[in-house]
């Protein structure tokens, strides 16, 4: 069944914001979260894997708060808590009692910090390219990271900026659609989230160390996915999770960038599918 967003689109009242999600399919529940990028949303970031999951999980793809239809609203600090917290009360409204994670970049971040504070509600989780981590090697903030947080700064959103962090996000190029810049763009640069850039800085990055938690406390099945080229969240950022994350594996695919589930959509599907499946 292939599925399109308008008919997967359901909004839940999670506390004090209203979430907007895409539904598809049956089976145990499995929360896919997007990423940070300007126009970034739960469809967007998963549209080529939705329908291959669906049949073997329930998928709930959300837009995270400040993103897509979910209330433009966010705290001052703590970007991941307060993340983590709205997704509980989400699954709480919605009778879930615990599910699989797929988290890419903020929304890896926002799974890792949900299994540390709520474990018991996690499952399986995958993390792809996760936020909150620190490189080894690697020159920091990245190329990407740089592109992403001045989206908002200086003369605002443009056109050129968006390009620019979107060609840093893949390998391979061709597939870059304008279709594909004009949804983001219409997404970063809705009013609302003008106003209130969900990832402004604010005395500094707004996004909490999630490497100095008890990561060696964490008992859940952690599947780290990486693109070898990977110029948002360098590969050399795994290697502490690796370390510190009792079961924890990495896949790395080579020839591929920040955007692992949409790069490689079939090998993607595939390893996932069998990780969360165990």
């Amino acid at each position: 069944m292939a599925y399109t967003e308008k008919d997967t689109s359901k909004f839940v009242q999670a506390g004090k914001v209203r979430m907007h999600y895409n539904e598809a399919g049956s089976g145990d529940p499995l929360v896919l979260i997007h990423g940070g990028g300007p126009g970034a949303t739960g469809w967007s970031n998963y549209r080529r894997n939705v329908d291959e999951l669906s049949k073997h999980f329930r998928c709930l793809i959300i837009d995270l708060p400040g993103f897509g239809k979910t209330d433009k609203v966010r705290p001052d600090t703590g970007l991941f808590a307060f993340y983590a917290q709205t997704i509980r009360a989400m699954l709480d409204e919605l009778k879930i009692e615990k599910a699989h994670f797929i988290g890419n970049s903020l929304g890896g971040g926002t799974t890792l910090k949900f299994a540390l504070d709520y474990p018991d509600r996690a499952g399986r989780l995958v993390l792809m390219g996760p936020g909150g981590s620190v490189p080894l090697f690697t020159p920091w903030p990245s190329e990407g990271i740089k592109h992403l947080f001045s989206f908002y700064e200086g003369e605002g959103p443009t056109m050129k900026k968006l390009k620019d962090f979107v060609e840093i996000m893949v390998v391979d190029r061709s597939e870059l659609t304008e279709e594909l810049y004009q949804e983001r763009f219409a997404s970063a640069t809705d009013p609302e989230t003008v106003k209130n850039p969900p990832l402004r800085i604010r005395g500094g990055l707004p996004l909490e160390e999630l490497w100095k938690e008890n990561l060696a406390g964490l008992n859940h099945d952690v599947l780290l996915i990486w693109g070898r080229e990977d110029r948002v969240i360098p590969l050399d950022m795994s290697f502490f999770l690796l370390n510190r994350i009792r079961k924890a594996q990495l896949h790395v695919f080579p020839n591929c960038g920040h955007w692992a589930q949409w790069e490689k959509a079939p090998e993607f599907n595939q390893v996932v599918t069998g990780f969360i499946k165990g």
